[in-house]
Order: structure tokens, then sequence, then C-alpha cells
């Protein structure tokens, strides 16, 4: 149930009040009993978390194996690839 503020017009008594949503609005001041209650907008109240809680490990990304790797190991500087497909040599990838 939330929590709502209240300050009466009249005599400026202010209070806070367990309610539920549905309940009607407060109209009479307990203090000076005149009808002058306003509900004030109030900054709420924060998050409950129930149960066994979260933990920064719950949303981490996962490594993934060892043969699963994206990087690829780069070829060594100097070196040309192979061509993927046999040309018969006539081309720019064979010196002659």
């Amino acid at each position: 149930m939330p929590t709502y503020e209240y300050e009466c017009q009249a005599c400026g008594h202010a209070f806070e009040e367990l309610q539920g949503m549905t309940d009607a609005k407060l109209t009479k001041c307990p203090k000076c009993h005149k009808k002058k209650l306003v509900r004030m907008i109030g900054s709420g109240s924060g998050m409950i978390f129930k149960g066994t809680g979260f933990y920064e490990t719950d949303y981490k990304k996962k490594t993934p194996p060892a043969g699963d790797k994206k990087d690829s190991p780069k070829p060594a500087a100097g070196s040309t690839p192979a061509p993927a497909a046999s040309c018969g040599g006539g081309c720019a990838c064979h010196p002659h």
C-alpha cells in the first residue's frame, strides 16, 4: 500500500497516511478538523525487491569456450595468402 502525503490548507498540518490505491482521499484534518486537506504529490518510494536478489554476475556476458574464438590468428607480416582456387599460373598471384 502506498503512503500519501497530506497537508491542511487551514492550519498547515502535514502528515503521511498509509492508504490503498482505491481508498478515497482524506478530506478532514486530524488536527483542526476542517475539511481543507490536500493530497500532495510525493516523491514515492524506491523499488523493493523480494527474494534472493540480483547479482552482478546474473547479466554478465559469458566468455566463449577456447575453440569458439571469433578472432582468428593473424598471418605473419610479409607473407601473402595462398589463392583460394588454382588459377593456372598465368596471373599476378603467381610470379614467374
